[in-house]
């Protein structure tokens, strides 16, 4: 747990299990992100992905909290980089509710991430946005994240099973 200051007002940092009392506000605010990138709400669905997640280690949640209130949550996955035989840290999801917004809350819990990575060995922290999310690249940039050029993002989307 982290305790930090972030305009002013007191924010816990907390590694988020699904056994935690903090964990339906989590899934709220994870659902919220969702629609936030145009995908319909699905409360239920989203509590219930994120609880398998979170139980099979597929990935790892932390969240921000001021009075009691979820403000802000970031997902990690640990990853084999085999090639120099250790782990690479990809952050996946970072959300802020918008009222919350520009207060210091994702620059904490960027910090959190780092310093987590750092002291378990890992080797890089990556992340991706897209390239028109122009104060999330600001963010990133102003904390020392950098592009990675010679690569290409590359997907095969998969015909879903339902």
């Amino acid at each position: 747990m982290t305790v930090g200051h972030t305009d002013g007002v007191t924010t816990t940092i907390v590694p988020i299990a699904s056994t935690h009392p903090a964990f339906d506000q989590v899934a709220e605010l994870f659902d919220e992100y969702r629609t936030h990138y145009g995908l319909p709400s699905s409360p239920e669905n989203t509590r219930s992905w994120l609880r398998d997640q979170l139980a099979e280690r597929r990935i790892a949640a932390t969240a921000a909290i001021r009075a009691d209130q979820v403000c802000g949550f970031i997902t990690v996955v640990i990853m084999p980089a085999s090639l120099l035989l250790g782990t690479a840290w990809s952050i996946r999801d970072l959300y802020v509710a918008p009222h919350h917004r520009r207060s210091g809350i994702a620059n904490a819990l960027l910090h959190h991430v780092i310093r987590d990575a750092r002291a378990a060995g890992a080797l890089r922290v990556s992340l991706q946005t897209e390239t028109d999310n122009v104060s999330a690249l600001k963010l990133y940039t102003d904390i020392g994240f950098q592009p990675v050029t010679g690569l290409e993002l590359l997907n095969l989307t998969l015909e879903s099973r339902s």
